[in-house]
């Protein structure tokens, strides 16, 4: 009996497992470090490298050789986890000294390392204490540092069981319960792309530090209704106009001096990110609580004084750029400025960025996305031009100027090191990811999926040209019939849908199989259209971003035949959770049944850090025009499905309950299915194919099919 395709996706999570993916080449340009399960079935990740000269793949460490169980897992990586959508499980991460000749991960609380020159080389077990998290060795590859209950240490990489503590809460704090040192808060983690919570000198003499306490943080439970009898989990959240955790850095020297970094927290609460670069003091740069205002500091590492570099603002807000700041190797800095409708490439000197004299080395068509490397003069970045659904690879030198490194439409990232350039690609014409290392490539080991070819059609809607896509059954005849609509959009900001590429449709295809035209749209607010595109959603999450889906839903149907608006269904998971619920809520009139998975149902319950950005930092009208249990519910009553996992700690199934709870008030017929232990990701196998047939059966009696 051949394999469903919900049932090969839950098992290959989402045909990633097999995926090579972390790649890490090392400085003299002879070998790349990665990740890669055995299989496309595989769920147990390994530790790889590949001999750039000859192309031959070694597999340096598979935990099934350590005897580690997952189970094992401590709570402090599951939380690290969940933040960062970690599916897989065996070597999740890894740290490599500067020469990339020694690798660090972590297994089940336990530190490992290996040699990455030798081919003989096994892992061997660090003498730390447990859990230990986010190890790292120093530059040199002699020590490592870690966390282990709230506390930095250090240990030695030699063999000798010799520990230190580096920064103790229980020693220096009055409630050392609620302070950690060297780990992200949660704010970092969930919204700020950062996660991690300390960096090494570059000679391996001390480390910059992140100290938090979340004494202030106000405490939510997560109960296990399934479980009555087990504690319910405490989770310091900050939601919305609540206090965040107290953050702030240090320097600890391994001689045990320490000295703070003078930054004033309270009129800049968010660290955003740090960097301590060879030849330089460290760089930190910091944000205001309304993120209206980011500064890139130095930080003297001996006194902890901080000079100013560069001040933005922005009267709505300031978007985060991942791999900015960084110095390159003839002393500029690599940042980010936001002009002429684009979001622009800096390299210039401290000066210039201080006076802002800095001109942008990219053109205003030129939407930077993130900094992905710099290797000696060069910067290389990832950008869109005019089609946002295309990410190129492209580099700046000072001598040669910009040039395009990747090829052909598509998804292309990468880096550079020892004159190495490593190209990863994905394009409509492959299933696979396609990865280049010079004349050499790293395989794939992913499962094809047992689906037709996805072939969307790409379109720019409306007078925005709101980038959308059509996924039409592979066995449709044109003008045989009319196919009921199923809007399967994000919508939301920090996630883009349409893209040159092919697996993003996999699952749309998949519903179209099904009898459905499948529309997914990017509106305003999402990524790679630049700034003014990004900001248009300022103080309304709701109005622009359900307007856009409706215009590009009237255009598709207008430029793509068959498609049949009398009968219109949404879907979407997280924010696109929230977006499937408003539309049959607010406009009835253009869709007639939803499914709502893990919705944010009210802002007021969300973060601080994302919601506040788009909302305002005062719970005022903002937030009442945004959330569904503010809106008012108007006729007809559409189907409504609401899904929602009990162990979520990101969108609580509070957000649910509520919207369930004001619906049944209002005399609005609805249901509700929970997921017992399930969290925001909704990994389980079994579960994440289950719903795929659940939702299907629901949208199929909602619009009538048969």
């Amino acid at each position: 009996m051949t394999e469903s395709f919900p049932r090969q996706q839950a098992r290959t999570k989402r045909f990633t497992l097999g995926v090579p993916r972390s790649f890490r080449i090392a400085p003299d340009g002879s070998r790349v470090v990665f990740l890669r399960t055995k299989t496309g079935s595989d769920e147990v990740t390994c530790l790889w490298t590949l001999d750039v000269e000859t192309g031959k793949e070694r597999l340096v460490a598979d935990p099934r050789t350590q005897g580690v169980d997952e189970a094992d897992l401590p709570r402090e990586e599951k939380a690290r986890r969940e933040r960062v959508r970690e599916a897989h499980g065996g070597i999740v991460t890894y740290a490599t000294d500067r020469a990339v000749q020694v690798a660090v991960f972590p297994l089940s609380g336990r530190v490992y390392s290996v040699d990455l020159t030798s081919p003989d080389a096994e892992p061997a077990e660090v003498t730390t204490h447990t859990p230990a998290l986010d190890p790292r060795p120093s530059p040199d590859g002699r020590t490592v540092a870690y966390v282990c209950g709230g506390v930095l240490r250090v240990t030695g990489l030699s063999g000798k069981s010799w520990d230190r503590i580096l920064a103790d809460p229980g020693a220096s704090d009055k409630d050392g319960k609620n302070v950690t040192y060297g780990l992200p808060e949660f704010i970092a983690g969930e919204e700020m792309g950062r996660t991690r919570g300390y960096w090494w000198s570059p000679d391996g003499d001390a480390l910059l530090v992140e100290r938090v306490d979340t004494t202030n943080v106000q405490r939510w439970f997560i109960a296990d209704p399934a479980n009555p009898a087990s504690e319910p989990a405490e989770v310091a959240y900050p939601s919305a106009g609540t206090p965040n955790a107290d953050t702030s850095l240090l320097i600890v020297r391994l001689n045990g001096r320490q000295v703070a970094v003078d930054i004033d927290h309270a009129e800049f609460p968010y660290i955003v990110t740090a960097t301590w670069q060879k030849g330089h003091d460290p760089l930190v740069v910091v944000q205001s609580r309304d993120q209206r205002v980011m500064r890139l500091l130095s930080v003297d590492q001996f006194t902890g004084k901080t000079g100013l570099i560069r001040e933005d603002t922005d009267p709505d807000w300031l978007e985060i750029t991942p791999g900015v700041p960084g110095w390159t190797g003839d002393g500029k800095l690599a940042w980010v400025q936001d002009s002429d409708g684009a979001r622009r490439l800096l390299v210039a000197t401290a000066g210039q960025l201080r006076d802002h004299t800095a001109e942008p080395v990219t053109p205003p068509g030129l939407q930077v996305r993130e900094v992905t490397g710099i290797a000696g003069a060069a910067v290389l970045f990832q950008a869109s031009s005019l089609e946002p659904a295309e990410i190129d690879l492209w580099c700046y030198h000072p001598a040669d100027g910009l040039a395009k490194l990747s090829q052909g439409s598509g998804v292309h990232a990468g880096s550079r090191a020892g004159g190495i350039t490593l190209i990863a690609s994905r394009t409509l014409d492959h299933d696979d990811l396609v990865v280049r290392v010079g004349a050499h490539s790293i395989e794939s080991f992913a499962e094809k999926p047992a689906l037709p070819v996805p072939a969307p059609k790409l379109l720019a809607a409306g007078d925005r040209g709101i980038r959308t896509a059509v996924l039409l059954p592979s066995w449709h005849k044109p003008g045989e019939r009319k196919l009921p609509v199923l809007v399967d959009s994000y919508g939301g900001p920090h996630s883009q849908r349409v893209l040159a590429a092919r697996r993003p449709y996999l699952e749309p295809q998949w519903f179209a199989e099904q009898g459905f035209a499948v529309v997914v749209t990017d509106g305003r607010g999402t990524p790679g259209r630049g700034p003014e595109w990004e900001r248009s959603i300022a103080g309304d999450l709701a109005g622009p971003v359900l307007d856009d889906q409706i215009d590009a839903l009237y255009t598709a149907a207008a430029t793509v035949p068959d498609l049949d608006t009398e009968r219109v269904a949404i879907r979407g998971w997280s924010f696109g959770g929230y977006l499937s619920a408003l539309a049959v809520l607010r406009r009835p009139d253009v869709f007639h049944a939803a499914v709502a998975g893990a919705p944010v149902t009210d802002w007021r319950l969300y973060d601080t850090h994302y919601t506040e950005r788009y909302l305002g930092v005062t719970l005022g009208e903002n937030y009442k025009r945004s959330s569904l249990t503010e809106q008012a519910v108007v006729l007809p009553h559409r189907p409504l499905l609401l899904i929602h996992g009990l162990a979520d700690d990101n969108v609580v199934v509070a957000h649910t309950l509520r919207l369930s709870g004001a619906l049944l008030e209002a005399g609005y017929p609805h249901q509700v299915l929970p997921l017992t232990g399930i969290t925001h990701m909704a990994s389980s196998e079994t579960v994440a194919e289950n719903m795929l047939g659940l939702q299907l059966d629901f949208l199929r009696r909602a619009l009538g099919m048969t």
